[in-house]
């Protein structure tokens, strides 16, 4: 069978795709590049920095990162993606993002200087003007990167937050090495040390105050990919005009808080907590909002698969809450070990992955490989069905709130199964009875049921 990208040869017979179109080839020269980038920039701070400045700069840049990390994971944590991507965007971050801001900022500012004979005007101008712009598209870039060809794990706001925050904390990690390195050679200079030592101030204000500054700002465009994410296929002028918007409001409110120092002795405190505390809550808001929204699609669209015999009545309840999923988690830990606890995880994203396509065709935003892409995360839910199904029972019996005694004369789905006009019927009991096919365990693993939009 031909190979799609293959151009086959005039005989018939298959030609290989050229040595450099190699998914081997492309991976590893991405890796080369980021270790070559790391090392250039491992270099340049340690030069600047020393030795001595280095470590103990390291060493303190590294506190804020865990708490980040963590907190974007649990963001993503409805449709985990994978952790590649994660990697390689705290990679590009800390490593080639880095290094192109550091060689551009210097290469900019030096030239300004040069061209004005004003090193200090040259120096404000660099941190207000050039600094934002330069960063802050060198981190959208490994957002543009994840957007193109991880297209399939792009599919909402969440997906550019976690991307963009990752990417960030990652640049944010590397510059804060350069300043807490740099104020520790000042100090050893000055002879100064404890809290009143420059080391002490660059720790308090970007370790402690603001560690989620450069999160803050890149989430901004994030935020414009995933938007442009959601938009249907043919929307191609808005697809391409809000992730620039993202980035334009990115390196606007990056320009004003580097520019807070040049508005007076209390500028960067009234620019803190008048504008960089509300929009950082303003943020946090809507990225919990939208959580929860994807939590609540996963519970709407879900039970036409279970209508369709592909999950029992219980599971999208179970799988619309984040408390019941970590039950099934625990559950399977507990009773098959880690692998079965896996499958569970698994089962949970590709639920949560085909509750999203659903949705996305629903509203007419489905791409063009709709039916293959419900078709795999089919095969992922039905190969992972034995591990996953007791388990989400389980947490669907130990999460939901109490079921009313009363029955309505037409069937109603519950989180314990389905209650009719006969009384309560469990999952297992219930298909029969109500027409809806043979259970799931009749069915052979080649037969797909009727595209859910026609049923």
């Amino acid at each position: 069978m031909p190979q799609p990208g293959v151009p086959p040869r005039p005989d018939g017979a298959l030609r290989h795709a050229p040595w450099w179109q190699r998914p081997w080839v492309r991976y590893g020269a991405l890796v080369a590049l980021l270790a070559l980038s790391g090392l250039v920039i491992l270099a340049l701070v340690r030069e600047q920095t020393g030795t001595e400045g280095f470590l103990v700069g390291l060493g303190l840049a590294v506190l804020p990162v865990p708490l980040l990390l963590a907190a974007f994971r649990w963001l993503d944590r409805v449709e985990p993606g994978p952790w590649q991507n994660l990697l390689f965007s705290f990679a590009w971050g800390a490593c080639a993002a880095a290094l192109m801001a550091i060689v551009a900022n210097s290469f900019a500012t030096q030239w300004i200087a040069t061209a004005t004979a004003d090193p200090s005007s040259a120096d404000t101008l660099g941190a207000t003007v050039i600094a934002p712009v330069v960063e802050e598209t060198v981190k959208a870039a490994a957002v543009l990167l994840v957007f193109l060809f991880r297209r399939r794990d792009f599919t909402g706001l969440l997906d550019g937050v976690v991307i963009a925050g990752v990417t960030a904390t990652g640049f944010a990690f590397t510059e804060n090495i350069l300043y807490l390195g740099t104020a520790f050679g000042t100090d050893r200079l000055t002879g100064d040390s404890g809290l009143a030592s420059v080391t002490a101030a660059t720790f308090f204000v970007r370790i402690v105050m603001s560690p989620f500054a450069h999160p803050l700002f890149t989430v901004l465009t994030g935020l414009g990919f995933g938007i442009s994410a959601l938009c249907a296929q043919r929307q191609r002028v808005r697809r391409v005009l809000l992730p620039l918007c993202g980035l334009l409001l990115a390196m606007g409110m990056h320009a004003l808080w580097n520019g807070s120092s040049t508005l007076g002795d209390h500028g960067f405190f009234v620019v803190y907590l008048a504008f960089m505390v509300p929009a950082f809550g303003v943020l946090t808001w809507l990225v919990v909002w939208t959580r929860q929204r994807e939590l609540r699609t996963v519970r709407a669209e879900l039970p036409a698969y279970a209508v369709a015999g592909w999950l029992r009545p219980a599971e999208p309840f179970a799988l619309g809450s984040m408390r019941a999923r970590r039950v099934a988690r625990r559950y399977a830990r507990r009773h098959g070990g880690r692998a079965a606890a896996r499958a569970v995880a698994q089962y949970e994203a590709y639920a949560t992955s085909l509750a999203f396509l659903r949705h996305r065709g629903r509203l007419g935003r489905a791409g063009p490989d709709f039916t293959v892409r419900e078709r795999e995360l089919l095969e992922g839910l039905w190969h992972r069905r034995e591990a996953a199904r007791p388990a989400l029972d389980h947490a669907a019996r130990a999460t939901a709130p109490p079921v009313p005694a009363a029955f309505a004369p037409w069937p109603v789905y519950g989180p314990h199964g389905v209650h009719g006009p006969h009384g309560f019927q469990g999952a297992q009991g219930m298909r029969g009875s109500h027409g809806y096919g043979p259970p799931p365990q009749a069915r052979p693993s080649s037969a797909y049921p009727p595209n859910p939009y026609r049923s």
